[in-house]
């Protein structure tokens, strides 16, 4: 009876391990490769699928998702600068070569960083320093071109390649901000020196503006003078007809120069002086006056009869 109960629990034993070798629960986005006795037989997709227990076998389990790879690839560039590239390059398998991507390449991750070591020393020594920062997406989509035709074949498509860090040597980086620096520096000056013009500019228009406003001011301020002389005189040739034209003159000249010491008394900061300074030389300075009137109407006189 022990005997039985053993023999029958070997079979259910027997029986469960059929079972578990004769069903696949295969996930979805994958692919199973399976061989029969050692030779490819057929590729599984997702489902329950059946295989023949002890016979067939699972060798690969292929998965179909986007995956990404790192590398970190060290090359010099034209200017002879030693750069460091961090490179990600996203792929997955094609579900209709499931086949070439198991049985073509023993280490496809070790493949596709071969092919990422030879695009990238290929591109980047072509480019300065400066351009490879400026063209890091060119130099990316050249990479994925070139890796994708090559590993086509193989069962794998390149989705996308990113150049996610460019890392320089580190006195290099050093210098490159000094040089930046620099640049800013030279362009801040610049902008002084502009600002510094326009206001230079501005204030020589004011003063422009000043001068002219004063010099207008100024002669009108004469005209005044000269139309306040001429209403004097002529008020006091009609109150005093007999009185001579000389000694209004004089008067008014008289008047003129006193109201002048009284302005410039009132100003303790003026530093005007007054020639002549005394009132008896008034006279003379009326003479002078009259004598270039009279010369001048002779010789327009003599233009005129000319």
């Amino acid at each position: 009876m022990q005997n039985e109960i053993i023999i029958y629990g070997i079979e259910a034993l027997f029986g469960i391990i059929l079972i578990i070798k004769t069903f696949m629960i295969i996930p979805e986005r994958q692919s199973w490769v399976i061989q029969r006795l050692g030779k490819y037989n057929r590729i599984s997709d997702a489902g329950l699928k059946l295989k023949i227990p002890f016979i067939e076998s699972i060798v690969s389990k292929e998965n179909l998702k986007i995956q990404q790879l790192d590398v970190n690839v060290e090359t010099k560039t034209l200017d002879n600068v030693f750069v460091e590239l961090k490179i990600s390059v996203q792929y997955r398998i094609i579900k209709s070569k499931v086949y070439e991507a198991f049985y073509e390449l023993e280490d496809p991750h070790g493949q596709v960083a071969a092919y990422i070591f030879d695009e990238v020393r290929a591109e980047v020594p072509k480019l300065k320093l400066d351009d490879v920062f400026s063209k890091k997406e060119d130099i990316a989509i050249a990479v994925r071109d070139n890796i994708s035709e090559q590993m086509q074949k193989y069962g794998y498509k390149i989705v996308k390649t990113l150049i996610t860090d460019i890392a320089p040597d580190e006195l290099v980086k050093i210098s490159m901000n000094r040089i930046n620096a620099a640049m800013r520096d030279k362009e801040a000056a610049v902008q002084e020196a502009e600002a510094e013009k326009i206001t230079i500019v501005k204030r020589a228009e004011a003063e422009a503006d000043s001068k002219r406003l004063s010099g207008e001011g100024i002669a009108q301020q004469r005209l005044a003078i000269v139309r306040g002389f001429k209403e004097s005189v002529e008020d006091f040739q009609q109150a005093l007809q007999e009185v001579d034209p000389q000694e209004i003159m004089q008067f008014v000249l008289m008047t003129q120069y006193f109201d002048t010491l009284t302005s410039i008394g009132s100003n303790s900061t003026n530093n005007t002086i007054m020639v002549p300074h005394t009132p008896g030389g008034m006279k003379d300075f009326q003479q002078q006056i009259i004598d270039g009137t009279i010369i001048g109407k002779k010789l327009a006189g003599n233009k005129e009869t000319q």
